[in-house]
């Protein structure tokens, strides 16, 4: 073959290959700035640009919310199906006796207009009591004494499983009870509860009773050629005999609970009371069917979804937000509640990296007259997280947006409050990541009376926070402006390789800080034997001496004689 013909060959496998990248570029890519920038690389550096599109410019994210999509939707069909029979009369029942709801006001209804047609399969419900739980203070103790007094079956799910105190007391009652007979069923996740799953804390419990059953959430399983580890399951829902639960954004873990010297983190969890308890049943087993492959008809059980009362006059409304591949439903949301917006918005969010269109709709509220408070911790348990959210903070103070940072301790809760008359609250953070990557669960209250109760705890925390001067604000330094931006330009999965590189090291230097202080401890303590042994040589030597000259002194006195 000659080398022209080589030339040739390579040439049009580089044409191919190119077309068929930049293709798949424009079909895939939303954003025109993201296709445009990735046909120069593919035809800028030949076959080098192809594959660094194949590792780093296809969205494989898409692919593994498809596997969570479709399972959802077989579930939900599955659940519709057996509605006619055996199962859900007396779901439909509770909710009907309730009453598939609207708002109470003008306002309202146009939002649930507005907000309907992205939640088809969770319907606005009344007759719902939603109780407000700041910190694990106060949450532990009612979500322990209801686990206490299951009868039938425990549903708990959580991002973080912590290998601590608090961890091991729910995991303890939880299995009580299901040595007792009580179905209980475990979903963590495997990502966030990383520390007790290295330290093989959970592994005990899998075998606790047989009527206890662990899971651990992931999208990075290789057995099934699964390898996504962004797809992190943020949810916390405990469902109670089907008839109460609790979700929020409060994680089982020990810096939820005051100890001395070390007050809890700051964060709401909600107890609900209603028809809404079994929306969260179904979200939860939904995901459990997922994750286990347990069969449908065993989860889609008549006693998962007893009766229910009205418990209050609350309408509300389960709003789930989860990686899509047609739709972002919880960004969607949030822009709704934002742009019906007439007289005040108030949010609380531990992580502030919002999308464009929500950056948009603060500050067009701003500019519309609406008083926009936004409030984010001082000092962020993620320092990146901190400085990319201070990034967007100059063109929100230009639009009259204003800004509080809270003193510590870390602020970890979530909460919009839209004119004092209906809120979105639960476990989703104001950041891509939950809005884009995780699945969420979150609840909108349309209610007064629980929108005051949510606002004096929001305002608590506001009092304990220090506002963004914006004149300040525009004089900070260059490197202040760098660190925001190569914050927020950094992929999340760097970030998070960076935060566990970082962790990693301080261990390992704290690890060898204890080496070094346990060489140090023992060689003084060598130096302390060394010199307790010279002492001793020492003083062993003065009563030689000291016996040498009693026995000269007696030998004198026997030659002087009596």
């Amino acid at each position: 073959m000659t080398e022209g013909v080589l030339v040739s060959l390579v040439s049009a496998a580089h044409l191919a290959a190119s077309t068929a990248a930049s293709l798949h570029a424009i079909r895939i890519k939303r954003e025109a700035s993201s296709a445009l920038l990735w046909l120069v690389v593919i035809w800028s550096f030949p076959f080098a640009g192809i594959a660094l599109y194949l590792v780093l410019g296809v969205d494989r994210i898409a692919a593994k919310t498809a596997l969570r999509v479709n399972a959802h939707r077989a579930f939900r069909d599955r659940h519709r199906a057996r509605e006619p029979d055996s199962l859900p009369m007396d779901y439909w029942r509770g909710i009907r006796d309730a009453g598939v709801a609207e708002p109470a006001t003008d306002q309202g209804r146009a939002l649930h207009r507005a907000i309907d047609p992205l939640l088809p399969d969770f319907p606005l419900v009344g007759g719902n009591r939603v109780e407000v739980l700041v910190t694990g203070d106060e949450a532990y103790r009612p979500m322990l004494d209801a686990i206490r007094g299951a009868r039938r079956h425990i549903n708990l799910q959580t991002f973080i499983l912590a290998n601590d105190a608090v961890g091991r007391e729910f995991l303890d009652a939880l299995v009580e009870r299901a040595l007792a007979g009580v179905e209980v069923r475990v979903l963590f996740d495997r990502f966030g509860s990383t520390p007790a799953v290295l330290a093989g804390f959970l592994r005990r419990y899998r075998r606790a009773a047989p009527a206890f059953r662990l899971a651990g959430w992931t999208q990075a399983m290789p057995l099934r050629r699964q390898f996504q580890l962004n797809l992190r399951n943020h949810r916390k829902i405990l469902v109670v005999d089907g008839a109460t639960a609790f979700t929020g954004g409060i994680n089982l873990a020990g810096i939820n609970v005051t100890r001395p010297g070390a007050p809890a983190h700051r964060d709401y969890h909600f107890r609900v009371d209603g028809p809404a308890v079994q929306e969260l049943q179904f979200s939860f087993l939904s995901d459990w069917h997922f994750m286990t492959e347990e069969p449908v008809e065993d989860l889609l059980a008549r006693d998962f979804f007893p009766e229910i009362r009205a418990a209050g006059d609350e309408r509300v409304r389960v709003v789930n937000g989860a990686p899509s591949l047609d739709a972002e439903t919880l960004p969607d949301v949030i822009f709704a509640m934002l742009v019906a917006a007439r007289r005040q918005i108030l949010a609380v969010t531990p992580y502030f990296v919002p999308t464009a269109d929500l950056v948009r709709a603060f500050r067009a509220a701003a500019m519309r007259g609406v008083e926009v408070k936004l409030l984010v911790p001082r000092d962020n348990n993620h320092v990146y997280a901190g400085w990319a959210g201070r990034s967007f903070y100059e063109p929100l103070l230009d639009a009259g947006v204003r800004i509080a940072e809270r003193e510590p301790p870390f602020m970890h809760a979530k909460a919009l409050i839209v004119d004092d008359e209906v809120a979105l609250v639960g476990s989703a953070n104001l950041d891509s990541r939950s809005l884009r990557l995780n699945y969420e669960t979150n609840l909108l209250v349309h209610d007064a009376g629980f929108a005051g109760r949510l606002k004096r705890a929001v305002l608590d925390d506001f009092a304990r926070a220090a506002e963004i001067n914006p004149a300040d604000w525009r004089r900070r330094s260059t490197l202040h402006r760098f660190a925001e931006n190569a914050s927020l330009h950094a992929p999340p999965l760097r970030r998070e390789r960076l935060r566990v590189a970082l962790a990693r090291a301080l261990s390992r230097a704290k690890s060898a800080e204890q080496r070094a202080e346990s060489r140090e401890r023992r060689a003084k303590s060598g130096e302390q034997r060394a010199q307790s042994k010279e002492r001793r040589a020492e003083s062993e030597e003065r009563r030689a001496q000291s016996r040498e000259r009693r026995s000269e002194f007696g030998g004198r006195r026997s030659e002087l004689g009596p």
